[in-house]
């Protein structure tokens, strides 16, 4: 029987586990430059015996960031800060990817270089607000993308994913997720387009399907993985039945051998396994277990077959040697929600360890 605690191959490259760390963002990329930082070095060098370590989102470009203080890769500056960070981590003997995430149409122009406004498939707002330096403020109408921009977006893409690469990451893990930009291209009601970027399902999944590829020609199929999350309301998105997409769109990245496909997933367990089933690589699962954190429990997962990997958010968040920890049954740190976005050490790079 295959347990979480076997080794794995992914693109290539031996992981010591099969507990992955999943993406997290905690806005402490301070200063307009949005570059890492040494404590952010030392919060995934902590975090480093996950079998692999997925980054909080990283806008691929500047229009992109759609929350304070979240990481940039797409300046010398930021590539240079975080070579640190991967330094650090392999240091450790860790395996780290970076999540390229562009937020579309959630953010506010406030959060932006002057003259930016947040873009997307269509001239759709979001209900709600986003948080800024100035408080709570409620999303704005984003800008449609033209035909010319969506190709320049798809090269934005391609260029961090080099500068990932360039800075020491392992990979890259394109975020199509959570309502951010690719995953409005792929829900009817924020892509309302007529033209070949959203006509139907094949419009629908154009651009995921070419910034994809657009990566993986880039830096190798192998380094590339995608995350979704199928029928997610959150931030105002609506699909109703996303069988027929994201099947549609799974078959059209199979032949491109990426790492793996990671699902967020919701409360509709059988399209789970449906879209399982029609991943021919490998499969991680950050389990829908709302509204609790992900356990120990999501572990038989991997030992049924289920899955091959699964990923974890809250938990991972509070006890830096996660995986020490889920072998031995406990116990775990409770996570801190106070502390998750923004602030200092503390909630942060203070987690104890079992052994302190």
């Amino acid at each position: 029987m295959t347990t979480a605690f076997d080794p794995i191959v992914l693109g290539g490259r031996r992981l010591a586990s099969r507990v992955v760390m999943a993406p997290m963002t905690r806005s402490r990329a301070y200063g307009p430059s949005a570059e890492p930082t040494e404590l952010m070095a030392t919060y995934y060098a902590q975090r480093a015996g996950a079998g692999l370590i997925v980054t909080e989102g990283i806008q691929p470009s500047a229009v992109g960031q759609g929350y304070p203080d979240t990481p940039g890769l797409h300046t010398h500056g930021q590539v240079r800060a975080w070579r640190t960070v991967t330094d650090a981590v392999h240091r450790e003997g860790g395996v780290i990817f970076a999540q390229l995430m562009h937020t579309g149409r959630v953010g506010h122009p406030s959060l932006l270089p002057d003259g930016l406004v947040p873009v997307a498939p269509s001239a759709v707002a979001a209900k709600g607000q986003v948080y800024t330096h100035e408080g709570p403020k409620d999303f704005v109408t984003p800008r449609e993308l033209s035909d010319l921009e969506i190709r320049e977006t798809i090269a934005e893409f391609a260029t961090a994913a080099r500068n990932a690469v360039e800075a020491g990451f392992d990979g890259v893990e394109i975020h199509g997720a959570n309502g951010y930009l690719i995953h409005q291209f792929l829900a009817p009601d924020t892509n309302r387009r007529t033209d070949a970027w959203g006509a139907g399902t094949e419009g629908r999944i154009r651009f995921a399907v070419e910034v994809v590829t657009a990566v993986a020609e880039a830096i190798g199929s192998h380094r590339v993985g995608l995350r979704i999350s199928p029928g997610n309301p959150y931030n105002d998105m609506s699909e109703d039945d996303p069988g027929e997409v994201y099947t549609t769109l799974l078959d059209r990245l199979s032949g491109l051998e990426l790492a793996y496909l990671h699902l967020l997933e919701g409360p509709d367990r059988d399209l789970t396994a449906s879209l399982r089933s029609a991943w021919p690589g490998t499969f991680v699962l950050n389990p829908f277990t709302y509204p609790d954190a992900t356990g120990p429990d999501a572990l038989k997962l991997i030992e049924d077959g289920s899955v091959d990997m699964v990923s974890y958010g809250a938990l991972f968040l509070a006890n830096p040697d996660l995986p020490r920890r889920l072998a031995a049954g406990g116990p775990f740190n409770t996570p801190d929600p106070a502390t998750f976005y923004g602030g200092d050490h503390r909630g942060y790079t203070d987690y104890p360890t079992l052994t302190a």
